[in-house]
């Protein structure tokens, strides 16, 4: 997947934004203001973060070499998954939505019910 159709792809799910909050290179997705993907524009590869369900990572991490534990994050939250490695672009959104729905899912009810109406 290239980078500017996964920031399309991002950007269509219900209350996300973008922004640079760490520095010039590090390009983070949010929803209703909690991170759920990120990538580092200058970083050798594209590579992007995902929230994860721990077990669930851990069973990615066994299954592909594109995904290991979170670069930076939380190695039990986050992984670190290889954008320009073998995995199919159906998986990569896969994982994209289950990153914004663990974030979603963590969200107070307000917000939860506010992305609904979006």
């Amino acid at each position: 997947m290239h980078i500017e159709n996964f920031r399309i792809y991002c950007l269509k799910k219900p209350g996300t934004t973008e922004d640079f909050p760490f520095d010039e290179t590090t390009l983070v997705f949010k929803v209703m203001g909690k991170m759920y993907s990120l990538t580092n524009l200058n970083r050798e590869g594209f590579k992007v973060n995902l929230k994860c369900d721990p077990v669930y990572a851990l069973e990615l991490r066994e299954q592909y070499e594109e995904v290991a534990p979170g670069y930076h994050m939380s190695k039990k939250h986050w992984n670190t998954v290889d954008f320009e490695g073998s995995l199919d672009v159906k998986l990569l959104c896969k994982l994209i939505d289950h990153s914004y729905d663990m974030v979603v899912k963590g969200l107070k009810k307000s917000d939860r019910e506010f992305l609904k109406q979006l």
